[in-house]
């Protein structure tokens, strides 16, 4: 536990020590190119592709997952736990994303925070989520995900 705190806390500092020009607002053409990639997900997701839905994160085992029962490492991992975590359509429901901000960090690097929404026949859910993003090769892929289910 102790741990975690002493992440988050280097972690704090480390973003919050960026000059005020690193968190300028995100390109226009970057803004699109990574709402497109999350368009490309809330689609795949709800034909129930989690496979084509995965295409958005970085292949690598440095891709990481964070939920309510803690990190998940790797993108095969990660492609596990939402196969586990959503079985069937009906666990999938139908999922509609809110982007609330957008913000580069780095030239090739940016932030997004979030809201989701599932729409389903066996209860509803929604939450909030963090993505940090990594431009490789021209194209944005998701390197962190920190989801909270709010219900």
């Amino acid at each position: 536990m102790a741990s975690n705190h002493i992440f988050y806390l280097v972690f704090s500092i480390f973003l919050f020590s960026f000059n005020t020009h690193s968190q300028d607002t995100i390109s226009v053409n970057d803004s699109i190119d990574i709402m497109n990639v999350m368009t490309f997900q809330e689609k795949a997701w709800n034909k129930g592709d989690i496979n084509l839905f995965m295409e958005g994160y970085l292949k690598s085992k440095e891709l990481v997952f964070s939920g309510s029962s803690g990190p998940v490492y790797g993108w095969k991992a990660t492609k596990q736990r939402y196969f586990k975590s959503y079985p069937t359509l009906e666990s999938m429901g139908q999922l509609t994303f809110s982007v609330k901000k957008i913000k580069s960090l780095t030239p090739t690097t940016a932030y997004l925070v979030g809201e989701y929404y599932l729409k389903r026949a066996m209860g509803d859910s929604f939450g909030h989520f963090t993505l940090i993003w990594k431009n490789i090769k021209g194209k944005w892929l998701i390197v962190s995900d920190h989801t909270s289910s709010s219900k």
